[in-house]
């Protein structure tokens, strides 16, 4: 994929018009069938690799009519681009000239990738010759496809183009094929903007939809790549974990259509490749230290879309309900992304966002941080119902408002700005009352509970998502914000996702083995969801749990071995056995923002950077450990000038290249 082209096809290469295979162009199907026949038949693909996010290579043999040896005398090698463009190269290397026939069967329905991922495409549309190619025409669109050379026969009925080949001995022969799609006006409805996952979210313009970009669309060209980071580590998984990453993260780079200068991170492939705005934030987030640009086109899209009309949802951020699992109602990503959004500007500051950015996106954050003053300010406990206002109160909402309320403090102080004081105590408070309301007690030392219902009830069943109290924030001076949790139930907290009811070997279950509903392929009851464990493993090892981390990011580090090294959305949460391997959800993304993303922030935690560039300082802290051996990032990013480090066997870090002007600490 290079958003917003994308293309689905099985190994073989082959589109046969089945599921959701086809080439896409911003969610519209322009091919569904390109069938390919040489000399006696269909080419007999032997290898078919990924060699980038956008390039596909499929290698593969031809059989001639009359062939009695078993060695294949023609090769084949199919390139195909993430738009959908072909090159087929056809090899000779028999002793006497060859006459190599082809046909290439294309069809399509231009449907759109909702209705053929579901099953619900529409009928296959009549071709008819154009130029060197074919043409297809439906409801508000024209697709075409050219080819080069022009094919000797074609047949449009049959959608089939015919080409006769002379390969003289050693010889080789190219065809090139090109897609184009044209939208008729009015256009097509916007459908960049999904829910939070594979089904449906609700119904447009409704009080939990995502926000969506504004029409028309504008045909922008690609971005180029925005991060150059590198790795080079004694365990080479890990080289290979962050430049597959990058290079899916590049892939899924989409530009806001309103102001194509703001970019942020589609979902995943093929189900959400729209915007999800708590996971563009999470992305955008866990990439600062290669770079502030992406941080800020994404606060800057979401801040357009932002209630401003006075009333209870004043500041809050659109969002889809979202699945919570079998034990709580649905879950509002807004409100995830509303508290995220002061998060990311006050981090975004620490490693370089400039002033006159942060200051331009300050009005929003204070609005962000006014309604979750305004929402937790309800006369009952200091707690952030999600979905607003009814409730429940789920741990993990606390821990990101907690996070939010510090950092938003934080940041209020640094441009003069009132209600920080008023930030810092709300903050003091629901330290108080949760460590109380929301810490479970039993035989085993306790646990923090999921949720309190808003009858006071607590649920103490427990899953990843409970990690985000691991996660505090950056504040000045390198320092991490206090928690929701003190350091005796943190430890006990350790000691539980560390047991094998939580880490499967592979990476934090979406929910306990021992709880009541747990399915391995739960995508929130028991499926392994790899930003989650990210989370966790970077919290733990910020918290001096360094085994315990080290566990986790060892078990994604090989989880992804398995995968490629492009990790999916989320994959089956089974116990690890000898000898088995990791099983991908058949929901998953994959590649998915977040979790690419979560990779990335995995690996950087082993350098322990803590920035502040407006205080002039870089704090290096990385894990004593060094659980991977010795590593050395460059491409990195702090206020604006590139950044390298190096950490050695026994955990000691240097760096190497820093902007002029930053103290280093350790």
């Amino acid at each position: 994929m290079a958003l917003p082209h994308l293309t689905i096809s099985p190994p073989d290469g082959q589109l046969r018009g089945e599921n959701a295979d086809g080439c896409y162009h911003d969610g519209r199907r322009i091919l569904s069938r390109c069938e390919l026949r040489a000399g006696a038949g269909e080419p007999v693909i032997l290898q078919s690799s990924q060699t980038a996010a956008d390039h596909t290579r499929f290698l593969g043999t031809v059989r001639l009519t009359g062939d009695r040896s078993p060695d294949p005398d023609i090769r084949l090698e199919r390139l195909r681009r993430a738009d959908g463009s072909e090159r087929l190269t056809f090899r000779s290397s028999a002793s006497r000239p060859v006459r190599l026939p082809v046909d290439l069967r294309l069809g399509t329905d231009l449907a759109e990738l909702g209705a053929a991922a579901t099953g619900m495409p529409g009928p296959d549309l009549r071709p008819a010759v154009h130029g060197a190619g074919l043409r297809w025409s439906g409801p508000g669109a024209h697709a075409a496809v050219t080819t080069s050379p022009a094919p000797d026969d074609a047949l449009a009925s049959a959608g089939l183009l015919r080409w006769e080949l002379e390969l003289p001995p050693g010889g080789a022969r190219t065809i090139d094929l090109r897609l184009t799609l044209e939208l008729t006006p009015p256009g097509r409805p916007d459908t960049r903007a999904t829910s939070d996952g594979p089904h449906p979210g609700p119904e447009p313009g409704g009080p939990y939809a995502a926000p969506r970009p504004a029409a028309p669309r504008l045909r922008t060209a690609r971005p180029q790549r925005l991060w150059t980071a590198h790795l080079e580590c004694d365990d080479p998984r890990a080289d290979a974990l962050l430049a597959t990453s990058l290079d899916d993260l590049h892939g899924l780079l989409t530009r806001d259509t309103g102001t194509p200068t703001d970019l942020y991170t589609a979902g995943g492939i093929p189900w959400r490749p729209g915007l999800s705005p708590a996971e563009a934030l999470w992305s955008a987030r866990m990439l600062l230290p290669l770079g502030t640009h992406l941080a800020a086109g994404t606060l800057r899209l979401l801040a357009r879309t932002q209630h401003t009309a006075p009333g209870p949802d004043s500041g809050r951020l659109p969002g889809p309900l979202r699945d919570a699992g079998p034990h709580a109602p649905p879950s509002c990503a807004g409100t995830e992304a509303t508290l995220l959004f002061p998060t990311v500007l006050a981090e975004a500051r620490r490693w370089g966002l400039p002033d006159h950015e942060t200051e331009h996106l300050l009005p929003t954050a204070e609005r962000c941080l006014d309604w979750l003053l305004r929402t937790s300010a309800t006369g009952g406990p200091p707690y952030i119902p999600d979905p607003a206002p009814s409730g429940p109160y789920r741990c993990e909402t606390q821990a990101h408002a907690h996070r939010a309320a510090l950092l938003g403090a934080d940041l209020l102080d640094a441009y003069g700005k009132p209600r920080a004081d008023d930030l810092r105590e709300w903050a003091a408070s629901l330290r108080t009352r949760f460590r109380t309301d929301f810490w479970h007690e039993d035989r085993y030392g306790g646990r923090p509970a999921a949720l309190i219902t808003p009858q006071g009830r607590p649920l103490a069943h427990i899953g990843a998502t409970t990690a985000h109290l691991l996660d505090t924030g950056l504040l000045g001076g390198g320092r991490y914000a206090p928690g929701l949790l003190d350091p005796v139930r943190t430890a006990q907290f350790a000691a539980l996702l560390a047991g094998p009811a939580m880490d499967t070997g592979w990476g934090l279950r979406s929910l306990s083995a021992k709880e009541k509903g747990h399915n391995p392929f739960g995508h929130r009851s028991g499926a392994v969801r790899p930003h989650e464990t990210a989370v966790a493993a970077v919290g733990l090892a910020v918290a001096g749990h360094e085994p315990a981390a080290n566990a986790l990011l060892k078990g994604v580090l090989d989880a992804s071995e398995s995968f490629g090294h492009r990790l999916p959305e989320m994959y089956a949460g089974e116990q690890r056995t000898a000898g088995a391997t990791p099983v991908p959800h058949p929901a998953a993304c994959r590649p998915a923002a977040v979790a690419a993303a979560g990779a990335v922030h995995l690996l950087l935690a082993l350098a322990g950077l803590r920035p502040d560039v407006p205080g002039g300082t870089l704090t290096l802290r990385p894990v004593g450990s060094a659980p991977l051996g010795a590593l050395q990032f460059t491409g990195l990013r702090a206020a604006g000038r590139p950044l390298a480090v190096r950490i050695s066997r026994l955990g000691m870090g240097m760096v190497e290249e820093a902007a002029d002007g930053l103290q280093l600490k350790s």
